[in-house]
Parts: structure tokens; C-alpha cells; sequence
């Protein structure tokens, strides 16, 4: 397999094919699932804020408390940030971009519409550039992940690399967790860096990932967040999903 791995996130580097990220904003949206419920006050990155927990994702957690729904928002202490092992994303994964272009996600998307800024047409534009990937499952285990493109399997060994928090110009933050490849042999990317908008030792429910071999160019990538759901999960169970958190 060619090597392809410096384009989903990084766009000078990046070797899958992604659409062109789009002009940066200065309010994000976020991912249809949280829709109105985001605090918008960062540039342009999919480290989107939360009005709840991401954990709570096809779980029943309960009400949150009025911390962590702060710190879902972006709003925390350094103090609050705990290391994360690849275990908190175990799991076979999908891509939400095929539901995006099949029009399964349409319903959110006019939901969405209704109580936002843009109609359902430019919400789904906005999407495509967001959600874009070719890389239309990962597999995660304890220390590998499997990348699934153009039925073709890659696979990597990965250890934890730390985290970084971002800052954003409004003055809530988001935290990328990093893992680095360690296999110089495997063809998988060099670095992967999460975002579930969660800061502790928690399962995710989805996440937004950021994959290519230059660690701090990632940092940067703020257009392009690829966004995975459990395999098991059809593309209505999503969408459901999605459209819950839009009340």
C-alpha cells in the first residue's frame, strides 16, 4: 500500500484525498449531534463544547453536574485534565461522512436549520468540509488502530504521547489526547490526535480525530474533523443520536 497518511488533517502534508478546508469563522459549529446546545466561542476547531458530557453518547449517565457541564463547554482547570489510554477509545469505529452525503442525516440538518444561522443546504455544505475522510472505519484495541480505506486495512502500534490544550479566542479551551506510532515498518500515520471533548479517564460515545506525521501541524488543523460512531450503530441510530441532543 502506498504510503497515504499526510492528508486527512494536515493539509501540505496530508496523502488521502479530502475536500479543501473551507474559510475559517470566527464562531464554530459543532458537530450536528450537539448542534444549538454548543458554547460557539472558539476559531474554527472541531474541539467543539458540549452542554453535556460526551459520554453520555448511547449511554444513560444521569444529569451532569453543573461542573462538568463547564468543563464540557471548555470552561476547566488544568488541574481537571487527566491522562487517557487508547482503551478509552476501544471499539470499532464508522465514518459519519457517507450518512452526510446519502442524505441520512438530513432530518438533523434541517432541525439544526431551524434554530441556527444557516439553512439545511449550507449546514451540509459546512459539514462535507468538516466530516471529510476516506477513511471509512477504524478499528482501536488496547495499542493499535486499524484504518479501513478503499477496503484496505493499515494497521499501527501506538503509544500515548500526552496531551494539548487549545485555546480558543473567546477564552474556553478544548484538549487534544496524542498517540504516536511506533511500528517505523507500519504505513499507518505517525500521530493521532482525539477530540471527545472529554479531560478524564472516560469511555468515549464518538470522537473527531486528526491523524498524518507531523504532530504540531495537526495542532493546527481546525476546518477538517473527521467524526466516528460505534460500527454497530446503523446510520438512523445516529441520526437519532444527533437529532436528541439538537433539543
Amino acid at each position: 500500500m502506498n504510503k497515504k497518511w499526510l492528508l486527512p488533517f494536515a493539509v501540505a502534508t496530508m496523502a488521502f484525498t479530502l475536500a479543501a478546508c473551507q474559510e475559517k469563522t470566527q464562531e464554530e459549529e459543532e458537530v450536528v449531534t450537539e448542534a444549538e446546545e454548543h458554547d460557539h466561542s472558539h476559531d474554527h476547531d472541531d474541539d467543539h463544547n458540549h452542554d453535556h458530557d460526551d459520554n453520555h453518547h448511547g449511554h444513560d449517565h444521569g444529569e451532569l453536574s453543573e461542573k462538568d457541564k463547564q468543563i464540557s463547554k471548555g470552561y476547566f482547570e488544568d488541574s481537571d485534565i487527566t491522562d487517557r489510554p487508547l482503551t478509552n477509545w476501544q471499539g470499532e469505529w464508522q465514518s459519519v461522512y457517507p450518512y452526510l452525503l446519502d442524505g441520512t442525516l438530513d432530518g438533523v440538518l434541517k432541525h439544526k436549520a431551524y434554530h441556527g444561522d444557516k439553512t439545511a443546504e449550507e449546514y451540509k455544505e459546512y459539514y462535507k468540509i468538516g466530516y471529510a475522510t476516506d477513511v471509512t472505519q477504524i478499528d482501536i484495541t488496547e495499542n493499535t488502530m486499524t484504518f479501513y480505506i478503499d477496503g484496505q486495512a493499515v494497521i499501527g502500534t501506538y503509544e500515548y504521547d500526552g496531551f494539548e490544550i487549545l485555546t480558543y479566542e473567546k477564552g474556553n479551551r478544548g484538549v487534544r489526547y496524542i498517540f504516536k506510532q511506533t511500528d517505523e515498518h507500519s504505513q499507518a500515520p505517525k500521530y493521532v490526535q482525539f477530540s471527545d471533548h472529554i479531560i478524564s479517564d472516560k469511555t468515549a460515545g464518538h470522537f473527531h480525530i486528526y491523524f498524518g506525521d507531523d504532530r504540531a501541524k495537526l495542532l493546527e488543523e481546525m476546518d477538517n474533523w473527521p467524526t466516528y460512531y460505534p460500527k454497530a450503530m446503523s446510520g438512523e441510530d445516529i441520526a437519532d443520536e444527533m437529532d436528541a441532543h439538537l433539543h
